[in-house]
């Protein structure tokens, strides 16, 4: 109930109020609504009774002791999920130099149709994924659940024995993964405030860069060493041993992983109100409630017509088709002409500088607040690489392109997957749809770019390299048309402008909070 100060103080001029008869305050039964004219911001929420009362030094302290408990059982965690995801999706690139094409009898196309069919089903659960995700609440429930199924199928392939089998299994792993990495990023997006974001991005994306590092170490380990051992060949013991382990990285990540802030059971209650409240105060809405406040098709519907969202999904789709070059790595760098198992050791320090560049600039930008150009400036050396890579025969050339477009690629990357939770942040169930959205129709390049790198366009992938320059370049438009975007609105905040519409995706109440995007 509005105290009569608090409806003077924030009564329009042009509002007449009245001062109750102090005799009869305390019966006064109706509540009287205020509306403030624009330019005038809403009162800021109090917090928690929990939080108030920590001194600042209090605050800090206990928000650093909370971080740190969060960092230690999810970033862990999810990473290590995160390599078998990958190594389970692009394992397929090393067993096709471990003789699957040649066992399956593969002809024309059909090894490139194997890896697309993947990104087909890749591409249809996502946005239900995270919607049901968003409206379930329990992370740590539905992730190691989608992982297991995932690594029974993947171990699966080790069984199939002709071409139809093969794009079976491959569709089904795709439709079951769809749920791991916009999941995940999702799942941060709960956790960590916006400048906290864009370097535990990086961290989850890490996974997919060291499994890129070390998927060409195991390969080369076990077709080495385990062909024709027991009566299989090394490109089933791959399938055998990667997906084992997934099965039971799954079972023991249900029992390490928390929930969302408020259905986390091993955090206490003072806990779960300061981990809520931080997240609140950065962008001046709450976040996740109850499952009760998630509505599928609200959330998706306010995704799709945000015009950011189509923004960034021909950033990141663009993004992605440049990096479509990773799925056939292996294949690319059996051009520089060296026996299977160098070549196979050859992909892993591409994969390795990326992870440090990935990092080092996912923590400037987070330091910084500065997001573009941590985007655009490793696009513009993933197009020198690819120039490089259409353009020269030579193998020191070819092999310095190849060690500059993974990490070109994937260092912006990582910070522009943070700027989706950046800039659409509430309500949750629109975020949730618009990073399965986005994650969904980038990797819908996977699709085509199968058939881009057939063996007979070696070794210097005139075309393909050709697409790749291209897309880079159309993903730093995009990023300057955003950024333009954004910091006109930010400038409306600054002048205490309404900016609510389909442009926006934010609510009026945390602008007038002191909510500004990070460009």
């Amino acid at each position: 109930m509005a105290t009569p100060s608090q409806i003077d103080s924030h009564a329009p001029p042009n509002l007449t109020t009245s001062k109750p008869d102090s005799t009869h305050v305390d019966d006064l039964d109706v509540e009287i609504e205020v509306v403030a004219n624009s330019n005038r911001p809403n009162p800021q929420k109090e917090a928690p009774v929990s939080v108030a009362r920590l001194s600042p030094a209090e605050r800090e302290a206990a928000e650093r002791a909370l971080v740190r408990k969060i960092d230690l059982r999810l970033l862990p965690t999810i990473v290590i999920m995160y390599i078998l995801n990958y190594l389970d999706r692009n394992n397929i690139a090393a067993a096709r130099l471990a003789g699957l094409e040649d066992d399956l009898h593969l002809v024309g196309a059909q090894y490139q149709t194997s890896v697309s069919i993947l990104f087909v089903g890749y591409l249809l659960m996502q946005i239900p994924s995270n919607l049901f995700l968003n409206k379930m609440g329990k992370p740590a429930i539905y992730l190691p659940a989608a992982m297991t199924i995932w690594g029974i199928i993947s171990t699966a392939t080790a069984g199939v024995q002709t071409y139809g089998g093969l794009v079976a299994v491959r569709f089904f792993l795709g439709f079951v993964e769809a749920a791991y990495f916009p999941g995940c990023l999702y799942f941060l997006s709960a956790w960590y405030t916006r400048k906290e974001l864009g370097l535990r991005t990086a961290m989850l994306y890490s996974g997919s860069l060291i499994s890129g590092a070390f998927s060409g170490l195991i390969a080369a380990g076990i077709t080495g060493n385990m062909d024709h051992t027991r009566g299989l060949r090394a490109w089933r013991w791959l399938f055998i041993i990667e997906g084992a382990i997934t099965i039971v990285v799954a079972m023991l990540s249900a029992l390490i992983l928390p929930n969302f802030p408020r259905t986390t059971s091993w955090l206490s209650e003072d806990e779960k109100e300061l981990a809520a409240w931080r997240l609140e105060e950065d962008i001046g809405e709450d976040d996740w409630v109850d499952s009760e406040h998630q509505t599928f098709l609200h959330g998706a519907k306010m995704a799709l017509v945000d015009i950011k969202t189509w923004i960034l999904m021909i950033m990141i789709f663009c993004i992605v088709s440049s990096g479509s070059v990773t799925n056939f790595f292996p294949t690319v760098v059996q051009t520089l002409q060296y026996g299977k198992i160098e070549t196979l050791l050859l992909t892993a320090p591409p994969y390795v500088l990326a992870v440090f560049t990935a990092f080092a600039n996912a923590w400037h930008a987070d330091r910084t607040g500065e997001r573009y150009f941590h985007i655009t400036l490793p696009l513009y050396i993933s197009v020198i690489a690819f120039v490089i890579a259409a353009t020269t025969t030579s193998t020191g050339p070819r092999y310095l392109s190849m060690m500059l477009m993974v990490p070109g690629i994937y260092t912006g990357y990582v910070v522009a997957l943070g700027w989706i939770s950046n800039i659409l942040p509430r309500p949750p169930a629109k975020r949730a749809a618009a990073l399965a959205f986005i994650n969904a129709v980038s990797n819908a390049s996977s699709i085509y770019a199968s058939y881009m790198y057939p063996s007979s366009a070696g070794p210097r992938y005139v075309v393909a390299m050709s697409v790749n320059c291209v897309t880079s370049f159309i993903a730093i438009v995009s990023a300057t048309v955003l950024r333009f975007i954004l910091v006109r609105l930010n400038k409306k905040l600054d002048r205490g402008e309404s900016v609510q519409g389909a442009v926006v995706g934010v609510p009026g109440q945390a602008g007038a909070r002191g909510f500004r995007f990070l460009v």
